[in-house]
């Protein structure tokens, strides 16, 4: 196959990782940033130049000067959200419009999808599954009941066809789940039309070939993926997962490119591991270290707010996670939150009805006990280091033992929020 290949970044974990950070460091190096799946449940939070963006539809790469940024097929777009960013990042001096093209073949978010997630959520009771309520399952929903509105379908008819997915929802609405929803549609009718005509400014395109040709022209691309694999439809801890496929394949089917046209996968992970909402987490902590991560490390939801729960690395699901991707380099974050620790453990098996595994299994529940190993804490503030040379001797160590582990080398490492804070390793 002619042309150049692409690369390939997302997260290993339950989503969280940093991977809007890593886009941005590694952008000056791509012509193109593209994001291949997900919704406005990403929160993907850019520091640079005393600036703190949270990006969660339009790719990390929207503030390096003279990249193409583009939304890819596999993501699913909420007008009212897009507009919301879109004025975010003008208010700060930055213009997209030459910038940012949108595929024809992403799917709209309706307000209606809104109410249905929200209503499925409320129906659930105790068995919810912790959803952003963005609309997002409900949109993959009508995707695959081939029931959607697309980008493309702005561009004619338009009001007829989102007025006829709108009797649908309504009806769905209305019998299935009796929820009131006529104290919030107007408002959430209002914002998105607002959106529909910030979106109409932008660019529709025929993403797979515009990629498929720059690629062949000579251009480079790197992908960029939301959530964590953790969280991938049918490799993640279902059913606390996401919609859509955060792997590796999914840059595939995201973005109209075929497998031999992947190039480098960049994994992220955190040194430690973070999940927000409901779901198994086999290495939570709920003691003093638990609250010491979560605030060292900010772990709130850039989308939600929510707090996220933490715990120690887990080299069973990160190994799983690596195998599933074919991940060809490792970037691990946050390693600057573990400063003061005098001990850091790291999960190498779980114990599941006392036999002892490697192998990432079926479920996640009760009887899957991490084994762990323990490794000294560095005591040395990171924050400030520039390079390689200047690792505390323990942190080489851990770098080292998590390399061996998983047979991957860690190609950058992360030290803080800020775009310097990162050093890239010889």
């Amino acid at each position: 196959m002619n042309g150049n290949k692409v690369d390939v970044l997302l997260g290993l974990q339950w989503g969280d990782e940093g991977k809007g950070k890593v886009v941005d460091v590694l952008t000056p190096g791509y012509d193109i940033i593209a994001r291949f799946q997900g919704g406005p449940n990403a929160g993907h939070t850019l520091e640079f130049n005393g600036i703190k963006q949270v990006l969660h539809t339009i790719p990390s790469g929207i503030f390096r000067e003279d990249k193409m940024n583009i939304i890819g097929n596999g993501v699913v777009l909420d007008p009212a959200i897009f507009k919301k960013e879109i004025e975010s990042i003008s208010r700060i001096g930055f213009d997209l419009s030459e910038k940012l093209l949108i595929s024809k073949k992403a799917h709209l978010i309706l307000p209606t999808h809104r109410l249905l997630d929200a209503a499925s959520e409320s129906a659930k009771g105790d068995t919810k599954i912790g959803s952003t309520l963005k609309g997002i399952g409900p949109t993959y929903r009508d995707k695959i009941g081939r029931e959607g509105l697309r980008i493309g379908d702005i561009c004619e008819n338009f009001e007829e066809k989102y007025n006829a997915h709108k009797k649908q929802h309504l009806l769905q609405l209305d019998n299935f789940y009796h929820y009131n929803y006529s104290d919030q549609l107007p408002q959430l009718e209002k914002e998105w039309f607002e959106g529909i005509e910030i979106l109409k400014k932008f660019e529709f395109v025929d993403s797979e070939n515009y990629l498929n040709n720059a690629l062949n022209a000579g251009k480079t691309v790197i992908a960029e993926g939301a959530q964590g694999t953790m969280l991938d439809i049918d490799f993640g801890s279902y059913p606390f997962v996401t919609s859509s496929n955060t792997i590796c394949a999914g840059a595939c089917t995201g973005m109209g490119l075929a497998p031999q046209r992947i190039g480098n996968v960049y994994g992220i992970f955190k040194a430690y591991c973070t999940r927000v909402g409901m779901g198994p987490f086999p290495t939570e902590l709920f003691d003093e270290t638990g609250h010491l991560l979560r605030d060292r490390g900010n772990e709130y939801g850039a989308t939600t707010g929510r707090p996220r729960r933490c715990g120690w690395l887990d080299l069973v699901a990160l190994n799983y996670s690596i195998m599933i991707n074919g991940v060809t380099d490792l970037i691990m974050m946050k390693a600057d939150v573990m400063d003061e620790f005098d001990t850091i453990k790291i999960c190498t098996a779980y114990k599941i009805n006392g036999k002892e595994t490697t192998e990432f299994p079926y479920e996640l529940n009760e009887n899957v006990e991490p084994v762990y190993t323990e490794l000294p804490g560095w005591k040395t503030d990171l924050t400030e280091l520039t390079s390689e040379e200047q690792f505390p001797i323990k942190l080489k160590e851990y770098i080292k033992f998590i390399e061996e582990q998983t047979g991957v080398s860690i190609s950058i490492v992360s030290v803080g929020p800020n775009r310097k804070q990162t050093i890239v390793r010889k």
